[in-house]
């Protein structure tokens, strides 16, 4: 075909870092019966070899290369293969598919033969050996499967909404326009592997961190994928990002934050506000709930991921700030042996356990052992730890603190109207998964009159059975929520009587050695039922060693139950429970994280004071 004559079909390849899959992808092409198309690769800034891969294959005058200097989402490099395709018919191959060779031919006979259709689709073979002749059950129709007659309208990008949801970015839009018809022939392959998008983006394997860390989004996201919440970070952070960088105070300390932030990122931002400068260095690969940078609501500093090390040592910040879940361990024992002469502080949160079964365990005791400063989110996390190597953190400084208290800014709407107080029964909520609730403890609640209110759609997914057994055996009782911001977490979570805490049993018998997870752990839900002042409900876990338990009895803010008929008359005394409610709301204060910076900067102090011996002893560990 001469390059000067219009093809009959515009075929659009949006590539990212698929050098492995694009040879494959292009020889589909080649093969096809159909030779009348032009081809239009957007490498979508690419930092592999695609473009040497890419090169033999422009000796075709029929396909055409074009590189982003930087990735700018599906949608823009879709939209800028469409601005320069010049045939009637559109077609998608994304490098890492497949086409076999009928395809082209079979999509344009399909829409020769329907005039009223404005897209044709094949069947599609997926997870290497499943076909179907038309769209896979569970998600839309994929990109390399359709072909459409050209159209003004325009995928939609990145600044608009990032989605695994073809409809909502495009389909949707063009099934407005006329018919959708189906070949009922399978044509293509839908390539499995871990790097597709949709994987990316969905939790729990992928999620809105994995996602900006894949493809390196600089910019706050609205981001929506199939199986979780829409986030809008641009809105959610608007009023911190857009706020001036607060001075450096004359004894603020530059502060390297090494890992992730995990839940309540933001809260970081009250170190900068008292006057610390901050900079980040984040894990690679991190999980859906792993916050890594660039953080969507600014004033940290981002390092390189490339020649980190040299970047830190020009950098020399004051003390290197690591955390916090063991998704980071082994990324934060790398910047520890790689930094002997930069005070290191060690934050660990979640948790021991999986370190022993995921093989990080011996990182995780270096980084005790080696760290100038260590962080334990609970006193029973500390304790226990020092039953794992007796004598770990003597005669270094040590600290208490839950790596995941939110920030200040959240707590700071007015309470609601209890929804009690309109029909005389008791409403109790669960901010995330009802752990411990039985679908036969929901319905022993509802024979005293006690709703469950459950939030969070995703999680909803993850527990149908659970919903639809516990609706059966208490109707009316069990209520489904979506998931509510931070910015809402007062006005939407004070309208409940009390709160659910995670409902278990402890079987340490007051022996720490026999302490698991649930016994050493501060939950991230805490923070949400303290923001709206609301008693959280616990087992009475008396005579063992249980952390919320401990924390709780301390600061008389939880109700303590034995079985559900002592649960049900302790939340029907209104009296006592109002006053509860008051303690709680009185002491909320404590689970910010701004409430404790000051103590956290003093002990970061005693840490650089002290670090000294010990950069001796990691050089030499390191080495």
């Amino acid at each position: 075909m001469s390059p000067a004559r219009t093809p009959a079909v515009s075929v659009l390849m949006p590539s990212f870092e698929q050098a492995s899959f694009i040879a494959r992808a292009l020889d589909s092409l080649a093969a096809q019966r159909m030779e009348d198309w032009e081809a239009i690769i957007v490498d979508d800034g690419s930092r592999d070899d695609t473009a040497e891969v890419v090169a033999p294959w422009l000796s075709d005058p029929r396909i055409r290369y074009h590189r982003l200097p930087e990735n700018k989402g599906l949608g823009h490099a879709l939209n800028v293969a469409m601005a320069k395709a010049r045939a009637p018919l559109i077609a998608y191959l994304p490098s890492d598919d497949v086409w076999y060779r009928d395809h082209l031919r079979a999509l344009a006979d399909c829409l020769d033969r329907q005039p009223e259709a404005v897209l044709a689709f094949s069947g599609i073979r997926y997870r290497y050996n499943r076909e179907t002749p038309g769209q896979i059950d569970g998600y839309p129709l994929q990109l390399v499967q359709c072909m459409h007659r050209r159209t003004g309208l325009r995928w939609t990008e990145r600044k608009e909404l990032e989605s695994d949801d073809l409809e909502r970015l495009y389909w949707s839009r063009l099934r407005a326009q006329g018919a959708f018809a189906g070949t009922g022939s399978v044509s293509c392959e839908w390539v499995d592997h871990p790097q597709q998008r949709h994987k990316i983006m969905r939790e729990p394997a992928g999620g809105i961190n994995t996602f900006r860390a894949r493809y390196r989004v600089a910019q706050p996201l609205r981001f929506h994928s199939t199986a979780g919440h829409l986030i809008d970070e641009a809105a959610q952070y608007r009023a911190m990002r857009e706020r001036p960088d607060t001075p450096r105070a004359a004894d603020g300390l530059k502060i390297l934050l090494v890992g992730e932030l995990a839940y309540n990122a933001d809260r970081v931002l009250a170190l900068e506000e008292q006057g610390h400068k901050l900079y980040g260095l984040w894990m690679r690969e991190p999980y859906w709930y792993n916050t890594v940078g660039p953080l969507p609501f600014g004033h940290v500093e981002d390092l390189p991921r490339e020649n980190w090390r040299e970047a830190v040592q020009r950098l020399q910040p004051d003390v290197i700030y690591a955390l916090l879940n063991w998704q980071a361990v082994p990324f934060a024992h790398e910047v520890l042996m790689a930094t002997p002469g930069i005070p290191f502080v060690w934050h660990f949160k979640e948790g021991p356990f999986i370190c022993l079964e995921k093989g990080s365990w011996p990182q995780l005791i270096e980084l005790y052992r080696h760290a100038d400063g260590q962080i334990f989110s609970s006193p029973e996390m500390r304790d226990w730890f020092d039953t794992i190597v007796p004598g770990l953190s003597r005669g270094k400084p040590v600290h208490v603190l839950d790596g995941d208290l939110p920030k200040r800014d959240w707590f700071e709407q007015p309470r609601s109207p209890l929804l009690s107080e309109r029909d005389g029964e008791i409403h109790t909520v669960s901010p995330g998964r009802p752990i411990g609730l039985h679908p036969h403890t929901v319905a022993a609640l509802a024979a005293h009159r006690i709703h469950l209110h459950f939030y969070g759609e995703f999680t909803h997914g993850q527990w149908k059975e659970w919903i639809e057994k516990t609706s059966r055996m208490a109707p009316g009782y069990l209520h489904l929520h979506a998931n509510v911001e931070q910015a809402r977490w007062t006005s939407e979570f004070s309208q409940y009587d009390a709160g659910w805490l995670h409902s278990f049993a402890s079987m340490n018998g007051g022996e720490l050695r026999r302490a698991n997870w649930d016994d050493l752990n501060y939950p991230a839900r805490m923070s949400t039922l303290a923001a709206a002042g609301l008693p959280m409900i616990q087992r009475d876990n008396t005579g063992a060693i249980v952390a919320t338990q401990t924390l709780a009895r301390q600061m008389d803010i939880s109700v303590f139950f034995d079985d559900i008929p002592d649960l049900a008359a302790r939340l029907h005394d209104r009296a006592a429970m109002q006053a509860l409610r008051e303690r709680v709301w009185s002491q909320r204060g404590h689970f910010t994280f701004d409430r404790h910076v000051p103590q956290l900067a003093a002990f970061f102090r005693r840490v650089i004071e002290s670090a000294a011996p010990n950069a001796e002893r990691r050089a030499s560990a390191g080495g």
